[in-house]
């Protein structure tokens, strides 16, 4: 049968022996998944105290052009619990953290995976204490908000104090590309099943394994790697843009059932486009 299929519906075990030699050859910081229980759904989400247009239904009705109504940043909300020291970044501090990192960043300066306002966040961690103040009674408490403008193609990383909600420093950075978010993930897996030719393997293959058409991500369980192509990492001529674009390879399983394998195909978020590897 010729390539009907992406491969084969795979055992675990098979998989794993697989998937761990593919781990060896690609090295990535951090969290493989770059996700976080925390993140939000989709978009920019995360920034939960961002209020922005309706749509353009009402924008239509309200100024008659289709255009929805300029954002408003509101203010972030009172903490309830706050950490201290060394000690991990509570809750209510990751939420207060993206709030302050998004006022520095309205939403014409950035966007999600999806096309929504605002940069796509990807996680926020304790910042490092400078050596010259690791002495001190009381540190700076700081927070490093991390997101991923897909309108420049940019990698922003912005520090907070959180004791006196100011932005601190923003950095922004171009060919630079930290794991993928669970959101990412989502959406790249969202965008091969869309496709209509290299989807096909995919869908067949969960069709076969599950006798169900498959028409969501949330049908499955994706975890993304970073795809990119340089000098240490030759690729197709096709996939050049990978390392400046957002580029990100899946593992896919049918959720609560078998692997599918999805390795050879790079979604390009940036792009919005999908290619096999041969």
């Amino acid at each position: 049968m010729t390539q009907r299929h992406l491969g084969t519906v795979v055992a675990g075990a098979s998989i794993a022996v697989t998937v761990g030699a593919v781990l060896v050859a690609v090295t990535l910081p951090g969290d493989t998944s770059g996700a976080s229980p925390r993140d939000p759904a989709y978009g920019h989400a995360g920034y939960e105290h961002v209020r922005y247009g309706q749509g353009s239904a009402q924008g239509s009705a309200a100024g008659g052009d289709g255009a929805p109504p300029p954002g408003v940043v509101e203010p972030p909300p009172p903490r309830i619990a706050d950490g201290s020291g060394t000690d991990p970044l509570t809750d209510d501090e990751i939420r207060h953290a993206r709030a302050l990192a998004l006022s520095a960043d309205p939403r014409e300066a950035g966007e999600g995976v999806r096309g929504a306002p605002g940069p796509q966040p990807l996680s926020v961690d304790l910042a490092e204490v400078p050596p010259e103040e690791a002495g001190a009674a009381a540190p700076p408490r700081r927070a490093q908000v991390s997101s991923y403008d897909y309108r420049r193609d940019a990698y922003v990383t912005t520090t907070v104090d959180l004791a006196s909600d100011r932005v601190v420093r923003t950095d922004t950075q171009r060919g630079v590309q930290p794991p993928p978010s669970r959101q990412e993930a989502v959406e790249a897996a969202r965008l091969l099943i869309g496709d209509r030719r290299l989807g096909e393997g995919l869908r067949s293959d969960y069709r076969d394994a599950t006798g169900r058409e498959l028409t969501d991500p949330a049908q499955l369980t994706v975890t993304g790697f970073v795809y990119r192509v340089d000098a240490e990492n030759p690729g197709p001529a096709r996939l050049g843009a990978c390392g400046r674009h957002r580029c990100v390879r899946l593992f896919s399983r049918v959720r609560n059932g078998p692997w599918i394998d999805t390795r050879w195909f790079v979604v390009d978020l940036s792009a919005r486009s999908v290619s096999r590897l041969d």
